[in-house]
Order: structure tokens, then sequence, then C-alpha cells
């Protein structure tokens, strides 16, 4: 029998009682057509499963008690960051719901110097919050109890600047590179991998990026499109390095 689960972005505690957010409710009580005294499971990205009954469905809401909670052990062992060019319309939303499904642990959209896609303040407000919506979505579907931070959009040269040396492999996904996923050895610090738009990345987007430490990876002899080239690499990556 499928599992149900559902996001909701609270607190949850055993024998807590609550009203699930309006989507989710309409998403259960007209989509699922679940009644009172159906279960299913609930999330927030804790780490934890909430098991829970539907106590009652009303016209506008829907009312849950929690049962338990069980901490689901599913995260791949290898963190990776994917910073993405970001990609014109459903093809982002595509890459954010298969990057969660495999395992990434943060996705940073990404303004190089070839991006088709401009977004003002208002506009990429609205994108960030779609974006981590559809992360959460595919949440619920893989079984994941823990949605990856999703970053709002920035340019390539600001995230550079403020990025960390933590120890991750830094590594950006370009045609010409000569680092194969194989030889790669990671550490507990795990790995960034760049990728770029539509147009790929610029002369100055790899400039910038070999300034900054980052290996150029490549995959095989074809090209990629960006939405297939990082969900290819992550898959490559969690097979060979993390979920083994």
């Amino acid at each position: 029998m499928r599992t149900i689960r559902i996001y909701v972005d609270q607190p949850l505690a055993s024998g807590q009682e609550l009203i699930l957010p309006s989507q989710a409710g309409e998403h259960v009580a007209r989509v699922l057509r679940m009644v009172a005294g159906d279960e299913l499971t609930m999330f927030n990205g804790d780490g934890s499963d909430y098991l829970a009954t539907i106590a009652a469905v009303g016209k506008r809401e829907v009312n849950v008690r929690v049962q338990s909670a069980q901490r689901v052990d599913n995260e791949s062992p290898l963190p990776i960051t994917l910073a993405q060019g970001v990609a014109r319309g459903e093809k982002m939303d595509l890459i954010v719901q298969k990057a969660t499904e495999l395992g990434v642990a943060r996705i940073v959209p990404l303004l190089t110097e070839r991006s088709e896609v401009k977004l003002d303040a208002n506009r990429a407000e609205k994108r960030l919050a779609h974006w981590r919506a559809v992360a959460a979505s595919a949440c619920e579907q893989c079984g994941r109890a823990r949605a990856p931070e999703v970053t709002p959009a920035q340019p390539l040269e600001s995230w550079l600047r403020a990025l960390d040396d933590n120890g991750a492999l830094r590594l950006a996904l370009l045609p010409e590179g000569t680092t194969q996923a194989r030889s790669l050895r990671f550490d507990a610090a795990g790995g960034i991998l760049v990728v770029g738009p539509e147009g790929g990345l610029g002369e100055r987007d790899i400039s910038s990026l070999n300034a900054a430490g980052f290996q150029g990876l490549r995959l095989g002899p074809r090209i990629l499109r960006t939405e297939t080239a990082g969900l290819a690499a992550l898959a490559a990556l969690q097979a060979l390095h993390g979920d083994v």
C-alpha cells in the first residue's frame, strides 16, 4: 500500500493535534479523498517521519493527530552542493526535483555569463519559494525526511567570493574537463558541482572557477543539456562515492 507523506513546515511531536496547511489539506481531502481514521506520514525536515491519523475532514480544513515519530536514515553519506546555472521554466523545476531525489544536500541557483533567465527582486523571491516547494514535494515522493537547502539565486562571482573553504571538492562540469568521476576522492566535506545554463559556462565563468580552485569534470564524449548534465553527474557520483 502506498504511503502518503506530507510536508508540514512546523514543529511536530507525538500526541500533537494540528490542522494541515491549506494546500496539503486540500490534496489529502479532495485529491486523495482520505477520510477520518486514515493514516498518513508527515515530515518537517528535522530527520524524522511522524505517523499521524486523520481526526476530521471538514470543508476547509483537515485535522490530524500525531501518533509517533521515527528517525529516517536515508541521507547520502556524500554531501554534494549542486550550483546550477538557472535554466528556463520547467527545466529548473525538473533539475530541483530530480536532484532532490538523487540525494543532493544543497542547491544553489546561479546567474552566469550566458544565463538567459533574468530575475528582479520580486520574481527571484517567488522563484525561490517555488523551488523550495518543488524540493519538499520531491521529498514526499522519495522518502527523504530532510529537504535540501535551496538558496536564493545569485551571480556566480558573488557566490565564489563568499564560498567557504571547508575542504569540499570543487568540480565544474565542462566538456573539455579532464577529471573523471571514478578518479575522485572525497572527504567528509563532500563536493560542490557547478553546471552551466542552456548556453553553458562562458569564458569569464570558467576563468573565475579555475581561479577559485575548481577542476573540470568530464562525463563522456557527448554534450548534455543542462537539465541532463547535473543529474547525470549526481547519479554517477552517488553510485561511485555515495549511495553504495
